[in-house]
């Protein structure tokens, strides 16, 4: 049975031949490049070829020349600017861009990044308080902010003037701030509207860069933005694409300052090309797990450092991002294990069409991993919350098809709090709200979504043999990366394919085999598929087979192999 529908979205075939011809692309490139909304030969070479020129003008995004002006105003009188973040990677990164470009225009700067068990998710009025007691006139929220009304009307009466800069979804009305910056304003005729919070923070840099004449700076400051980018649920296109392609060939390239060096030492990924997967899945998850289990300052003060004289600091605060993402592993297989038995034996859970489970003493910084292994699991969205007596944190995490803040909203009677986007989000409630708000957001989904909408959609980009599966492929097929949401590896399919060898166990998760196809062997890894085996194997003598096509290097020699996203009973087509 496969895991997924397997869909073959229509193509303009004579597109594709035309940007192949026009371009001068091989025609399975030009056939995925019009996939994804590139049919001219200019677009291919925005696509393929991205530049800094390529970004937009940052003073086309509604408040930002009010928030240069009252930035650099506050920058040459020196009065004392703090930078507020959030605790996750989009926003430390965020953090860091705006604190150094301050700092190197010369402004006397500070930064908060709230922790998440004493403080909270956002910009709230006690942080405004603080702030303004520590001597700062100027607040510029980054990654937060949108929803922060109360801590603007807090700052308003203080006196301190904020400037928010944020990406999330705004609501009715904007906070009372100096400026709002932000590409979702409903008056802001921005071009690119799916910035990461780091994203919309790397725009106000480039005004400060543009307004003072430091354009130059910006290389540097794109590197890392592109680890809050890659590491944030946003589309691999447009500016985050350029933000995203530059700023890994820059993290490949080096050189960097000794916090950034260091974190790519302890990731062992130094000298090695770094690409989309090593930023998601190896560099984030240890800046995240700081937010997550003890308190972000440890990711932002090695972001921070750089200064040789550092190193020794920079290596011991690596080593601790990785003692933290230990225990973060740990606690999270601990509460996916809970929340699995809860969704798989209460059927008030699992049968519903948004699954909402609760523990008590389940730590807080791990509930949004969770939810969204949740949503791998059973293709379904998944609310996880954390009881700590009467309180309840809640993360949530959705499939396309279910617009998760738009059911938070419909539910707002039973939170106290909540935020975030049509793809994740966050809340808080009481704990007596709990069942009345699992019964209202799967009423309101029942009322919105269909069995179909709940099984996963497998998108197949073209039918192919294993014929044509060189490394000439794999190395076309390159240029079309960074990969990830808008922009998804792509993946082929090839009908009546046998099983020449295996399936074998690897690491105990996966699965290792040999298929043949139009007398063609392909090595194939099918990852985290273990409990599949019996099935592949009864059908050795026929399966269609949806893949992506990678390369692998061992001991020196680079190899051709397929990375199985589904497999099925052959003889039905493809799909």
């Amino acid at each position: 049975m496969a895991r997924y529908i397997w869909e073959v979205p229509p193509l303009d075939e004579a597109a594709a031949a035309r940007l192949a011809r026009d371009a001068g692309l091989d025609p399975v490139l030009a056939r995925l490049l019009v996939a994804r909304g590139v049919t001219d030969a200019g677009q291919a070479g925005r696509f393929l070829h991205p530049s800094l020129d390529h970004l937009h003008d940052p003073f086309l995004m509604a408040g930002m020349a009010a928030a240069t002006d009252r930035v650099l105003a506050a920058v040459a009188a020196r009065e004392r600017i703090a930078v507020h973040g959030d605790y996750d990677v989009d926003g430390i990164t965020a953090t860091v861009l705006v604190r150094r470009a301050l700092e190197m225009l010369g402004g006397d700067v500070v930064h908060f990044v709230p922790e998440r068990v004493r403080d909270g998710y956002g910009l709230n009025a006690s942080a405004i308080e603080r702030l303004h007691g520590e001597g700062v006139s100027v607040v510029v929220s980054v990654d937060c902010g949108i929803r922060g009304d109360e801590a603007a009307r807090r700052a308003r009466a203080l006196g301190l003037d904020l400037v928010i800069t944020d990406h999330h979804e705004p609501g009715e009305r904007l906070p009372d701030a100096v400026a709002v910056v932000n590409p979702k304003r409903r008056d802001c005729a921005y071009p690119d509207k799916h910035l990461a919070g780091a994203g919309v923070a790397l725009k106000l840099v480039q005004a400060l860069c543009r307004r003072t004449g430091h354009d130059a700076w910006m290389p540097a400051f794109v590197k890392i933005a592109a680890l809050g980018t890659l590491a944030d649920a946003v589309p691999l296109l447009g500016e985050n694409r350029v933000i995203a392609k530059l700023g890994l060939d820059a993290l490949s390239r080096g050189p960097h300052k000794i916090g950034l060096r260091a974190l790519i030492e302890s990731a062992g990924l130094a000298g090695k090309a770094i690409d989309a997967y090593h930023v998601s899945f190896v560099l984030a998850p240890r800046m995240n797990a700081a937010g997550r289990m003890s308190t972000p300052d440890i990711a932002m003060r090695l972001l921070l450092a750089t200064d040789d004289d550092m190193a020794h600091e920079a290596r011991e605060l690596a080593a601790r991002l990785d003692a933290e993402n230990a225990r973060r592993q740990q606690e999270e297989r601990a509460v996916f294990v809970e929340a699995r038995r809860a969704v798989e034996k209460d059927p008030d859970v699992g049968s519903r069409h948004v699954l909402v489970v609760a523990g008590e003493g389940w730590h807080r910084g791990v509930i949004g991993i969770v939810a969204s292994r949740l949503v791998d699991a059973f293709g379904k969205p998944a609310v996880v919350l954390a009881v700590e007596g009467d309180a309840v944190h809640g993360s949530c995490r959705s499939i396309p098809a279910f617009d998760m803040l738009a059911g938070l909203q419909a539910c707002e009677a039973h939170l106290e709090q909540f935020g975030g986007h049509r793809a994740a989000a966050g809340l808080t409630m009481r704990r007596e709200a709990i069942r009345a708000f699992r019964q209202a957001i799967a009423a309101w989904a029942e009322e919105r979504l269909s069995p179909d909408d709940l099984r996963p959609r497998l998108r197949i980009d073209a039918r192919i043999g294993f014929r044509q599966i060189t490394p000439g492929l794999a190395q076309t097929l390159s240029a079309l990366g960074p990969f990830g949401i808008g922009n998804p590896k792509p993946v082929f399919a090839t009908a009546g394919v046998r099983l020449a060898d295996g399936p074998r166990r690897l690491k105990e998760r996966h699965l290792s085999m040999s298929l043949r196809h139009d007398g063609v062997p392909l090595r194939a890894v099918f990852w985290r598929a273990a409990e599949r085996a019996a099935e592949i194997a009864a059908l050795a003598d026929g399966l269609d087979v949806a893949y992506s096509v990678q390369q692998n290097t061992f001991n020196g020699a680079t190899s051709v192999e397929v990375s199985l996203a589904d497999v099925r009973p052959a003889g039905g087509g493809v799909p």
